[in-house]
């Protein structure tokens, strides 16, 4: 199921401009990122894209957006849900006074067939085998590696065609980075799901994504496939954190990249 935003502008409460001519696509099955700096409009982007943009007084002012041919510009975030587009939004938030079962049961809420549902469950504690020791547990007190297995396993009990993942790794020491990676690139090759990513951790990202974007001011700054993205000398020193030849990332080097983006925008 493809995604494709066109020129897309969006505009808070009538005033706060902060997506400028947006143009991205996520093919069928495909895995991409959505990189950039905070307030570079990737949170906005993903909102977008699942209707939450109201919530915030926010609209699609210009451009359209489309899922699987269908035009999802400013659409109802629960229409957009039934098309099967989901978010796990950064934050951690979990059903802080529901336990662990009832919380990924929430992610099934729409689905009348209890068999699949089980067997989905069975599926998604194979993508994470520590959730069956913690179904009894309180979530607000589970820990932010705990709260974020329990997010996207009560995603996939919704049986998404598009998971979009806001932040997932923020917080998370190192070690749990590179697992959840692990286990996201795992879900997208064995689910055949198509996934958008935002987050800050671009190694990570990148390492597990077909294609990706670089956001800045509001636009797209720069994209391309993953081996692009690697050998590119502005996300190598600026998002892979690769320094030059000194050892530093020099100043007129950090000034030089500011004027390309502007001249990529």
């Amino acid at each position: 199921m493809s995604l494709v935003l066109s020129n897309v502008d969006v505009v808070y409460g009538g005033v706060i401009h902060v997506l400028r001519s947006a143009n991205l696509e996520v093919p069928d099955g495909k895995m991409a990122v959505l990189l950039g700096s905070n307030g570079a409009g990737k949170t906005t982007t993903l909102k977008a894209i699942s209707g939450l943009l109201r919530s915030d007084l926010g609209k699609v002012t210009a451009g359209r957006v489309h899922f699987d041919g269908a035009d999802i510009t400013n659409g109802a975030p629960t229409d957009i849900f039934g098309r099967g587009i989901v978010q796990v939004m950064e934050g951690r938030k979990v059903l802080e006074h529901l336990t662990v079962e009832q919380n990924l049961l929430v992610g099934a809420h729409r689905r009348s067939d209890q068999k699949a549902v089980k067997d989905d469950l069975q599926r998604v504690f194979g993508y994470f085998p520590r959730l069956p020791a913690l179904l009894k547990r309180t979530a607000g007190y589970l820990s932010g590696g705990e709260m974020q297995m329990l997010l996207i396993g009560r995603a996939l009990l919704a049986r998404p065609k598009l998971l979009m993942l806001d932040e997932p790794s923020m917080g998370l020491a190192p070690i749990l980075v590179e697992q959840l990676f692990e286990i996201i690139g795992r879900i997208k090759r064995e689910e055949g799901l198509t996934i958008l990513l935002v987050e800050q951790n671009a190694r990570a990202a990148i390492g597990q994504c077909d294609y990706g974007y670089v956001m800045d001011g509001g636009r797209v700054v720069l994209h391309g496939t993953r081996a692009q993205l690697e050998n590119n000398q502005d996300v190598q020193e600026f998002y892979l954190g690769y320094a030059g030849a000194d050892g530093r990332n020099r100043f007129e080097n950090i000034k030089h990249y500011r004027r390309r983006k502007r001249w990529l925008g």
